[in-house]
């Protein structure tokens, strides 16, 4: 019985490290949840002897959270074209869980570019069997040897998804800054948006600059992006003057300074940007609740 219970406590203390994998290839935290609740659900429907043959449950443990996210990436992009507007992964907030087995989903997450909704977007475009060789390669430093048996493809193989998944990675971050320089511009375009002087903003945004905004159709949100700096500082104006009772706090996160939108204790939205030439490129504001449990 001892024994047992000690390798149902080294199962349990994995819970953190599947659903940090799960988030990292789904994007949200619910459908991680899922993945992960899937994976023990098959641990626990073999039978003892069976769970007795597993000399690593952790490898085991990875091993089927993989598959059960591959089988999930398979219709989730059906899912995202049915969603209401724009769809954003979930942002993730750095603060710490005491509980990493208990009811809070995440114990502890790294400010890493990793869990940065630029590099989840990214990855948003990618074949699922790339974005699954990816994260656990890449993130995770597991051997192709192993990422073969998740994905059923030859270690070769495993290897030139990696690849072509790495290509898109360095491929985006080529326009990426410096912290320093990113959040200098963040902090322009927040003194532009408070001054609520039109040619101030538009001239901290980026000519191309495009605004999405993801409230999943359950609060009002832009259904389609906002494009060009003219129209993108219109937008953030008129809702900063529909919006008096909010307040909108800088907070750090897996994409440089952003910001917390609070509203009557509660944080109501998380925006992220990204920046090129001192200049804010993109706006990407989460309002669908769905997404925001984390932060409130």
């Amino acid at each position: 019985m001892g024994e047992e219970q000690s390798i149902d406590a080294e199962v349990f203390g994995e819970r953190r490290h599947l659903l940090s994998l799960a988030y990292r290839m789904l994007g949200t935290i619910a459908e991680a949840e899922d993945a992960v609740q899937e994976t023990y659900a098959r641990w626990y429907r073999m039978t003892p002897e069976q769970r007795d043959a597993i000399d690593v449950p952790r490898a085991w443990l990875t091993r089927v959270a993989s598959r059960v996210c591959l089988d999930v990436l398979d219709s989730a992009r059906m899912r995202r074209e049915r969603y209401v507007g724009p769809w954003l992964p979930e942002p993730v907030p750095a603060f710490a869980f005491p509980d990493p087995v208990g009811a809070d989903p995440l114990d502890r997450v790294t400010l890493d570019d990793s869990i940065s909704t630029a590099l989840l977007i990214v990855l948003e475009s990618m074949t699922p069997p790339e974005r699954v060789a990816f994260v656990l390669h890449d993130v995770f430093a597991i051997p192709f040897d192993e990422i073969a048996a998740t994905v059923g493809r030859s270690a070769v193989a495993c290897r030139q998804l990696a690849a072509s998944a790495r290509r898109r990675v360095e491929h985006s971050r080529a326009r990426d800054v410096p912290r320093q320089e990113h959040d200098a511009a963040v902090r322009a375009f927040a003194a532009a948006v408070r001054s609520g002087e039109l040619e101030a903003l538009i001239s901290a945004l980026d000519p191309e600059v495009v605004l999405r905004t993801d409230g999943g159709g359950v609060v009002t949100a832009a259904r389609n992006p906002v494009l060009g700096a003219d129209r993108v500082a219109r937008f953030l104006l008129g809702v900063q003057q529909k919006s008096p009772s909010t307040e909108v706090l800088e907070q750090e996160t897996a994409d440089g300074l952003g910001f917390a939108v609070w509203d009557d204790g509660r944080i109501i939205a998380v925006a992220t940007l990204g920046v090129a030439g001192a200049l804010v490129t993109e706006v990407r504001i989460v309002l669908n609740p769905a997404k925001l449990s984390l932060w409130n």
